[in-house]
């Protein structure tokens, strides 16, 4: 299995030291465990953004960084605590911390307080992402406020609080070689994951049985969780975008669309795939399903450096529009029909969206209120789709018809590489899948 070396999170606090301002300090903090039920706990998911520059993963940590320091970068952590690893499970404690994830210093999380108002007194500048936790910036300005009633004593506090995420979020949006790796082998586990789901299917079985499917390959193959909640939806319940019950009974010549991925190293996988329960597509499902296939196909040509996502989205609504004039489904000019956004009727979200660290992954679509033109490195989902719920206006034969396609693409020096392309999409490559048998 791939694995990001601690030296390349090393260098990503150092290339954020680089743009902070002269005399500066960046607060990020960890996420925090969070409550299920009573004494239970949902399991921990650290915040993308601590995790992105430390790789460390451990909840409450704090990250500091301080430019014109002999120590740029500094962990605060929760301690070596016997009682409470019995309980809650090992600490990695401050002292390896330090030495194992190349912090140039590293303190017990019970010396924050009091470490934070020396480090803070006399800075210019401190960069912190205010709102992402109450409970921080409570005590960051808390902090602040001590250090203005100190001017006696000699304190000052920065006198410009300036917001890290954008820098941050900019760094992320370009992903390393490395995390390419991690994001491929991501890719592959819940492609292969989606295939064992398609030869599984069958009439009686439930949503939330091809969602175990998904969720059993994933853990056997190095990845425990996955990546959001998974969308099994069968029949009309493809025609919720968001639709994560998965208790329906799976039904002889009903579709089934499932939107899924793995989490791997804390980087996301987003597939979606749509077929049918008894693995013989219909007449009408046929007509549909290629209508989304050909719309995916051709936005995959604006995926390139110097593309656009905007360029994208509109020529996979021309055959979008283009195939559900062909059926009937619309009616009218095609011209004034793409000039009135008809086809949003069945396909009402975007096209697609960054991927990395997180599934809706950070990263400008627009600088200076102008759309970005794709660039190397980045990666992002193309997901066309067709909505043809059952109180539509549709003919009757397509309603309770819900399609969407979803790959993962990267943007390469001269195109794209489709990271999910091992999945199958065609409708003969998506039979022949389900003919055969549900292997581990």
């Amino acid at each position: 299995m791939v694995e990001i070396k601690k030296s390349e999170f090393k260098a990503r606090r150092e290339r954020l030291l680089a743009q902070m301002d002269d005399n500066s300090i960046a607060l990020i903090p960890a996420a925090s465990e969070v409550t299920r039920s009573r004494d239970t706990d949902y399991a921990f998911r650290q915040d993308s953004d601590f995790f992105y520059l430390t790789g460390f993963n451990e909840p409450d940590a704090v990250l500091v960084l301080c430019n014109n320091s002999d120590t740029p970068s500094t962990l605060f952590c929760l301690d070596k605590d016997k009682l409470a690893e019995i309980w809650h499970g090992r600490r990695v404690g401050f002292d390896k911390a330090k030495s194992d994830y190349l912090f140039d210093e590293a303190y017990p999380l019970s010396d924050l307080e009091e470490q934070l108002l020396e480090l803070l007194n006399g800075k210019n500048a401190i960069y912190f992402a205010q709102g992402a936790y109450d409970s921080f910036d409570s005590k960051v300005f808390a902090l602040l406020g001590t250090l203005r009633g100190g001017a006696r004593k000699g304190l000052k506090a920065p006198s410009t609080l300036k917001e890290i995420r954008g820098l941050i979020h900019e760094m992320r949006l370009f992903k390393s070689p490395s995390e390419i790796e991690v994001m491929r082998e991501g890719c592959e586990i819940s492609a292969r994951g989606h295939m064992r789901a398609m030869r599984f299917s069958h009439a009686g079985a439930t949503e939330f049985q091809l969602e175990a499917e998904l969720h059993h390959h994933y853990a056997m193959n190095g990845a425990p969780h996955p990546a959001y909640g998974t969308i099994v939806g069968s029949g009309d319940n493809a025609n919720i975008l968001h639709y994560t019950q998965n208790s329906d009974v799976l039904k002889n010549g009903d579709l089934v669309l499932i939107d899924s991925g793995c989490e791997l190293q804390g980087y996301a996988a987003d597939i979606t795939r749509t077929f049918p329960v008894n693995g013989q597509f219909s007449e009408e499902q046929s007509a549909l399903y290629n209508i989304v296939l050909n719309a995916q196909l051709a936005a995959f040509e604006e995926i390139k450096p110097g593309g656009y996502l905007s360029h994208a989205n509109k020529l996979a609504m021309e055959v979008l529009t283009q195939g559900l004039l062909d059926l009937g489904i619309l009616t009218g000019d095609f011209t004034e029909l793409m000039a009135q956004q008809a086809c949003k009727e069945y396909y009402m979200h975007g096209l697609g969206h960054w991927l990395g660290l997180d599934v809706h992954d950070v990263g400008d679509y627009k600088i200076n209120n102008v759309e970005r033109a794709f660039e190397p490195g980045m990666v992002l989902t193309i997901e066309p789709g067709l909505y043809i719920s059952e109180d539509s206006n549709a003919p009757q034969k397509y309603k309770g018809i819900g399609i969407r396609i979803e790959d993962n693409l990267l943007v390469t020096e001269s195109g794209h590489e489709n990271l999910t392309l091992s999945v199958p999409k065609t409708i003969g490559d998506i039979q022949a899948l389900m003919q055969q048998t549900t292997s581990a």
